[in-house]
């Protein structure tokens, strides 16, 4: 096998991408083989961290009364919940693995230390962030670019429900053109729905590189650490 091209990564997945064809919650088998995917890019000894969402538990507001900061609150335990599923999975593998949260949970996760999550990725434990930023109105997304950043990845991994950055949505439109590179300042200017404009600026700002890639193929995991030709850079 190759050898990796990143020594530290940040991995942001999806809630969605846990729930597997049910669409909700969590599908055993579908986190199973994500995790052993991100075992194995453990394996090749590259530093992982890990920023999922909580799309399959819950997503904005149920309804319009709903305050926002209840709602998001509500979101961010969600991730929790799945941070929690990732790291037994993990674990299951045969990973060292540590959960570390943006708000107080003291009974299920450490609270996060920047300093001890660096700490904890030298020693190749695998490290789940949960709870975002710890704040309302801050998409999962630019939690994890803050986590990216402050952790100095040499690279965010974004994966996505689609191969890469395209022009519109290909979902939608048959003639859509993919990106084989982008700069951030286009995905911003044109408005491209690769992740919220704060978690875009952010990287930008911190010169954050980023790669969207699929999440169809849990091995697309381990191909972007090895450098495949895969996906869009955002440099």
């Amino acid at each position: 096998m190759s050898e990796p091209v990143y020594k530290r990564i940040l991995l942001k997945i999806s809630g969605e991408a846990l729930a597997g064809e049910t669409k909700f919650g969590i599908n055993d088998e579908t986190v199973r083989k994500i995790c052993s995917q991100i075992k194995r890019v453990s394996d090749l000894g590259v530093e992982v961290a890990v920023v999922v969402g909580g799309g399959n538990f819950w997503r904005g507001r149920s309804s319009e009364n709903m305050d926002r900061v209840t709602a998001d609150h509500m979101g961010m335990l969600a991730t929790l919940i799945n941070a929690l599923a990732i790291s037994d999975a993990l674990e299951q593998e045969g990973a060292v693995t540590r959960v570390m949260s943006a708000i107080d949970v003291r009974q299920m996760a450490e609270p996060y230390i920047r300093k001890r999550a660096v700490r904890h990725l030298e020693k190749k434990r695998i490290v789940i962030f949960a709870c975002g930023t710890g704040n309302p109105f801050f998409s999962t997304d630019t939690g994890a670019a803050l986590r990216a950043t402050e952790i100095e990845a040499d690279i965010f991994c974004k994966a996505t429900m689609v191969d890469g950055v395209y022009d519109k949505d290909p979902h939608q439109f048959a003639d859509a053109v993919k990106y084989k590179t982008i700069s951030h300042d286009e995905v911003l200017s044109k408005n491209l729905k690769v992740m919220d404009a704060t978690a875009a600026a952010l990287c930008r700002d911190n010169h954050t590189k980023i790669m969207v890639f699929s999440m169809e193929d849990p091995e697309n995991i381990v191909r972007v650490v090895l450098g495949d030709d895969i996906g869009t850079i955002v440099c």
